[in-house]
């Protein structure tokens, strides 16, 4: 006689969702990549005017003048003109997709427009602060960032095909 043994997968499922903090740096730093080579772009089409309206070629722009904040709000802006079009359109960057999340509404619906833009620019401010709202998200109950709960969004893990 044979014995018939059901093998049972221990639950893991906890109530609080995973903090993905790991996954998330790691589709940052993808994603820094084709955001480099766009502020690439921005700067060379800054150096070729600056280069046109008479300044020698060997003249450097400035980081602290008027014109080089200027590029770096335009380097800002297309990034989240990147980063928002990309989570508008299918709720992945370039960065998130090898690493399977994606950002939702806080509700599971998509997100609106603002909402992304809110995202980018506490996103950004979290990462100027040593990434601490990113960190944050150990601490929280739901395991979100300072931009998931500024924008009502949240990070989600999307499950392997």
């Amino acid at each position: 006689m044979s014995e018939s043994t059901t093998a049972t997968a221990p639950t893991t499922d906890s109530p609080r969702p995973q903090a993905l903090l790991l996954r998330r740096w790691l589709a940052l730093f993808y994603d820094m990549w084709p955001v480099l080579a766009v502020w690439m772009l921005i700067s060379l089409l800054f150096n070729i005017g600056w280069t046109l309206a008479g300044h020698g070629e060997r003249e450097i722009l400035a980081t602290l003048s008027p014109l080089g904040a200027l590029l770096w709000a335009c380097c800002w802006a297309a990034s989240g003109g990147y980063a928002v079009y990309s989570w508008g359109h299918g709720g992945q960057t370039l960065g998130m997709r090898p690493w399977r999340i994606r950002v939702t509404g806080a509700d599971g619906g998509a997100p609106g427009t603002r909402a992304l833009w809110i995202r980018y620019a506490v996103g950004t401010v979290s990462l100027l602060a040593g990434g601490l709202g990113f960190w944050w998200a150990w601490f929280d109950r739901d395991r979100r960032t300072w931009h998931d709960r500024a924008s009502g969004t949240r990070l989600v893990r999307v499950p392997k095909r």
